[in-house]
């Protein structure tokens, strides 16, 4: 089914040419069927590139949802032009009372920042505060998971000794929760950050569980009890190059990263990566969308 979005945004072209559908609001409002209403809090600096690697995994479920994109207005972007932000983003401000089903809180490049010291850190705050009556369940991803761990419920982050990058082996230690339905005993998910939290400081929390998990990568994927808070360490929604692209951008600037690990056949930097996480990663949203969101909500949700 469709993502409702602008038609004219660069992300429409690119998910057209991979045959994902979308559709503009005056035609969706003529069909008989309730959207997902989505909201997208994208924090990473190149933003059409999250907004691809998002829609492409929402667009592949068989419900329509109807996204809004999200901007912090306390920070400038300096990856994304002004023209598309101001064509394609509202702030909170914006849509303060509207009521999502769904709620994503991407990832930021960083980590290695104190929370209290990131420019919209005080934004952000009232952003997740927000959600807590505002979004039916919402997905915090990578940083966004580290700062939403700590925002609700102290946890907080830990620094590597250097970069996590690669592709790591990943295993459900909850077989029956909604969101592990389908997924195999052994998945894979991407990763690339500098911090972690530990999973002892997560089962110190009586409110939290830990739904899986990785020897190399950790922490992987937390929910509360109700689903309503689910964070998610690493990156389901990357594309096959996004790691050797920034492997490359962190050379580049002199920043010693190790080769991404289970990433490159043989480790080996001149060779097209391989994908092996795509499939699970449909699988996690479609489970979020469907079987939290769109059968717990009601039909007629507040405006």
């Amino acid at each position: 089914m469709p993502i409702i979005a602008s038609t004219m945004s660069p992300t429409a072209q690119i998910l057209f040419n991979e045959n994902i559908f979308f559709m503009d609001k005056e035609r969706a409002i003529h069909q008989d069927i309730r959207p997902i209403k989505v909201a997208i809090v994208n924090l990473m600096p190149n933003k059409i590139n999250t907004e691809t690697q998002l829609l492409r995994l929402l667009g592949n479920t068989p419900l329509q949802v109807d996204v809004d994109l999200i901007q912090t207005i306390s920070h400038t972007s300096k990856n994304t032009a002004h023209a598309h932000l101001a064509s394609f983003y509202k702030s909170y401000d914006d849509v303060r009372n509207t009521f999502y089903d769904a709620m994503i809180i991407t990832g930021a490049p960083v980590e290695t920042i104190p929370f209290e010291e990131v420019d919209y850190w005080k934004e952000l705050c009232k952003i997740m505060e927000w959600s807590n009556t505002h979004s039916f369940s919402t997905m915090y991803i990578c940083w966004g998971a580290l700062a939403g761990l700590y925002y609700h419920y102290g946890i907080n982050k830990k620094l590597h000794d250097e970069k996590l990058s690669g592709v790591f082996p990943h295993r459900k230690l909850s077989p029956q929760h909604v969101l592990m339905r389908g997924f195999d005993d052994i998945f894979y998910v991407p990763h690339s950050r500098y911090a972690y939290v530990s999973a002892d400081d997560i089962m110190a929390v009586t409110e939290l569980y830990l739904s899986a998990t990785s020897n190399e990568a950790g922490v992987h994927i937390v929910t509360d009890e109700t689903n309503q808070k689910i964070f998610i360490m690493g990156h389901h929604e990357y594309d096959r190059m996004t790691l050797a692209e920034e492997y490359a951008r962190d050379r580049q600037k002199g920043i010693h990263t190790p080769v991404p690990v289970g990433y490159f056949p043989n480790d080996d930097a001149k060779q097209p990566p391989i994908t092996n996480w795509k499939s699970h990663a449909n699988l996690l949203f479609s489970n979020w969308l469907n079987l939290v969101v769109y059968q717990n909500t009601p039909f007629n949700p507040p405006i």
